[in-house]
């Protein structure tokens, strides 16, 4: 058996950093808006809490940096609300409301508002027969923590497998948070193939007077919303800018030019050890294609194709990630 011992002490110092490291999962407000819900407080109440999580801390996104991260977290900020369902939502409330009333011992106000909160599911039934998960809740965060140097990332994600093949889970979870860097919307579904039986057990225990055992049953229902993760990696992110801005003085700067690439393909070293889809054979692609371009570049050539070939390559493999579902 393994000494879990070294694991440990292999990763001692990166979880003290860590400790300040998780103050670098900024909600999105401090960006300039909120981490988007459509939920009342008494309605967010209903859902896990996953405000609790420090805000304060040192960035490791480049300040120039800073409006692009912007733009793609108001981007999918507003692709999230777009898909919560009010219906959804209401169900979730009345489900609280039922709760709530449990507690206080009004048995009547509970059945009142599960049979609204019954209603609301039986209309989105109706309206979504081949949905399975219906979102409620949306929250977009920016967490970037990850180190910039590509061996350090190397090292934590070392530990991370030691932690992992030693079973020393809580360890392993400190290191993988430390090879985070992304804008990762979350949502909160409603899942239709369970919400409403339970909804019927607890309205059914309810007339048997079983008030304990319903609300038991809502709590759990509750507790059974179905989180699903998408994340745009910010790594990816950078290397467009600098791809976008080396395009730009591919003509009257080519040495910067050609800085501006070795930025990029720095950039997508990194997404790829952390694990952003790391096997990927779109790497190496890209990786030759700036290649090419540098080698054009050198030679004075006409870079205008390649770069326009570059950019739409990258731009449909940030696509493919910031759309992959992680549950």
């Amino acid at each position: 058996m393994k000494d879990t011992r070294s694991t440990s002490s292999s990763v001692l110092a990166m979880s003290l950093a860590l400790c300040m490291g998780l103050a670098s999962c900024e909600r999105a407000r401090e960006h300039g808006g909120t981490s988007a819900s459509l939920l009342a407080p008494s309605e967010a109440q209903a859902l896990p809490d996953t405000k609790k999580q420090p805000k304060e801390g040192e960035r490791q996104t480049k300040p120039e940096m800073r409006p692009e991260v912007e733009k793609q977290r108001k981007e999918a900020e507003q692709q999230g609300e777009k898909t919560l369902d009010k219906e959804a939502i209401a169900a979730i409330t009345e489900t609280r409301n039922a709760l709530k009333a449990i507690a206080e011992d009004k048995r009547d106000e509970a059945a009142a508002a599960l049979e609204r909160a019954t209603g609301k599911v039986s209309i989105l039934l109706a309206r979504n027969p081949a949905a399975a998960l219906i979102p409620v809740q949306l929250e977009v965060d920016i967490i970037d923590v990850a180190p910039v140097d590509i061996q350090a990332i190397k090292e934590i994600a070392k530990a991370a497998a030691r932690a992992v093949e030693d079973k020393n889970y809580p360890v392993a979870r400190v290191a993988l948070f430390g090879l985070t860097s992304e804008i990762r919307t979350r949502v909160y579904n409603l899942p239709l193939a369970t919400y409403p039986a339970a909804l019927g057990e607890a309205a059914r225990l309810l007339e048997q007077k079983k008030t304990k055992e319903a609300g038991v049953m809502l709590q759990t229902a509750l507790n059974t919303l179905v989180v699903i993760d998408r994340v745009r990696p910010l790594p990816i992110v950078a290397a467009q800018a600098a791809i976008s801005e080396a395009q730009a003085l591919r003509e009257k700067d080519r040495d910067g030019a050609q800085r501006l690439l070795a930025t990029a393909r720095h950039e997508l070293e990194r997404a790829k050890e952390l694990g952003y889809a790391g096997n990927d054979p779109e790497y190496a692609a890209l990786h030759k294609d700036m290649a090419d371009i540098e080698a054009q570049l050198k030679k004075k050539e006409d870079a205008t194709s390649a770069f326009a070939k570059l950019k739409d390559r990258i731009a449909a493999f940030f696509k493919r990630q910031s759309e992959s579902e992680r549950r």
